[in-house]
């Protein structure tokens, strides 16, 4: 029974599932990623098979879930500080991409057609509370 492992995270594509890893790696844990391998040769399936599976042995769970959930989830500035909504002042801002341009718009249809990443993306942030999208000044 010790040796089964339990899901306790799920990513979208590998590169943040292996960042974990070695988190709770570098912690005593032992950790089996699933998944990763078929979302690296193709990552428009992530979302169909659910993602990159971070899995630790069922008796390492409890402590590596509690790692989990001290690493900071959201958006810090240049100086490591957490950013602050200027609304609402929260702190669970992210950072996301959008097309509201001309510019980022045609990058979008070429990076389609071609298939390449876009050539150019406008990031912001965005609070998860009050929902107002700003950039860093």
């Amino acid at each position: 029974m010790g040796d089964t492992f339990k899901t306790i995270a799920r990513f979208q594509y590998s590169a943040e599932a292996q960042i974990i890893k070695g988190r709770l790696e570098a912690e005593g844990i032992q950790v089996f990623l699933s998944d990763n391998l078929t979302i690296d040769t193709d990552p428009l399936v992530s979302n169909a098979i659910g993602g990159v599976k971070l899995k630790v042995l069922s008796t390492q769970a409890l402590k590596a879930q509690y790692i989990l959930d001290t690493i900071n989830k959201y958006s810090l500035d240049d100086e490591g500080e957490t950013i602050k909504c200027p609304q609402c002042k929260s702190e669970k801002i992210e950072l996301f991409s959008t097309i509201k341009d001309v510019k980022s718009f045609f990058a979008f249809i070429l990076g389609c057609l071609f298939g390449t990443m876009p050539l150019h993306a406008k990031h912001k942030y965005r609070c998860e509370d009050c929902k107002k999208e700003f950039d860093l000044k």
